[in-house]
């Protein structure tokens, strides 16, 4: 069984194609800072959080603010973009959907991201200004976008989806932790600042930890792996599938093996995640830890 989209490229084709032209390849990581630390030649820089977030509420730039992103990076519709970073994957995951939301072709990303690349001991660059004057790019008039808010799902939405996934026509991933999933705990370790009110899973909900989905070098496991991994909890090509986590990075891993890798034709990214469902009035959870 092969994987049902042309859409990982491997760190060797990246070494080898990094500085064609019409490859765009994009450095996007949970930690910022890396970038400026060392990066593969020609990457440019995404702040997950700066770039893409309303910086007023907690909701994404708007398609056209994101058309107007990609114009100053240089970006042309034409481009193929290719994306990697830390926690094999993670935000470079979350910025491919969010482009992918926003109607932005030409996707891929780089298999077993940042973590692989070193672990080859492949070169990195090193810079500290900006990415937009150390390494100039010549913007263009990037086209308008329009969202496909059927890859979205929102609050309300979820909250329907619970009945779906009763009657046996819809499934719900958490992709979180085990430890999440029962409620012992209210964030991963070490995000204390993500924590919330609530601990547990959303009501139907399957725990299937993204991280099942990669080996120990980052990297994607074969299509039959991840087909048995997913339909062992009845998570299966023929339902409408919603997926979460705490705030989407890593359902948004999970959403690309689902709809990129599986191709399952209805998978949704619920980007609220336990952030907002776990601190929402009048919202059901399950909780399948209990207290000592």
């Amino acid at each position: 069984m092969e994987y049902a989209k042309d859409v990982l490229v491997s760190t060797d084709w990246v070494d080898a194609h990094k500085n064609d032209a019409g490859i765009k390849l994009i450095d996007v990581n949970e930690d910022i800072l890396l970038y400026h630390t060392g990066h593969i030649e020609g990457a440019l820089k995404l702040d997950w959080q700066g770039d893409l977030w309303d910086p007023v509420m907690r909701e994404f730039i708007s398609a056209q603010e994101l058309s107007a992103l990609l114009g100053k990076l240089g970006i042309s519709q034409t481009d193929t973009i290719v994306l990697y970073g830390d926690k094999s994957n993670w935000w470079a995951a979350y910025a491919y959907w969010f482009l992918t939301y926003n109607s932005v072709k030409n996707l891929k990303l780089m298999n077993g991201g940042r973590q692989k690349w070193t672990a080859e001991g492949r070169a990195l660059v090193t810079e500290t200004a900006p990415v937009t004057e150390t390494a100039p790019v010549t913007p263009t008039t990037y086209p308008a976008l329009k969202r496909d808010e059927s890859l979205r799902a929102y609050r309300d939405e979820v909250r329907a989806h619970i009945e779906t996934v009763r009657s046996g026509t819809g499934a719900m991933v958490d992709v979180r932790g085990p430890d999440e999933f029962s409620g012992k705990v209210t964030h991963m370790p070490a995000y204390p600042q993500e924590g919330v009110l609530r601990g547990g899973h959303i009501p139907g909900a399957r725990s299937i930890p993204w991280a099942k989905a990669v080996g120990e070098d980052g990297t994607f496991k074969s299509a039959d792996e991840l087909s048995a991994l997913y339909g062992g909890e009845g998570v299966t090509p023929d339902k409408d599938v919603i997926a979460y986590c705490r705030i989407a990075e890593r359902s948004s891993h999970s959403w690309f093996v689902l709809r990129e890798l599986l191709g399952y034709p209805r998978v949704r990214n619920y980007d609220g995640s336990w952030t907002e469902w776990g601190n929402g009035v009048g919202l059901p959870i399950e909780k399948t830890y209990q207290d000592a």
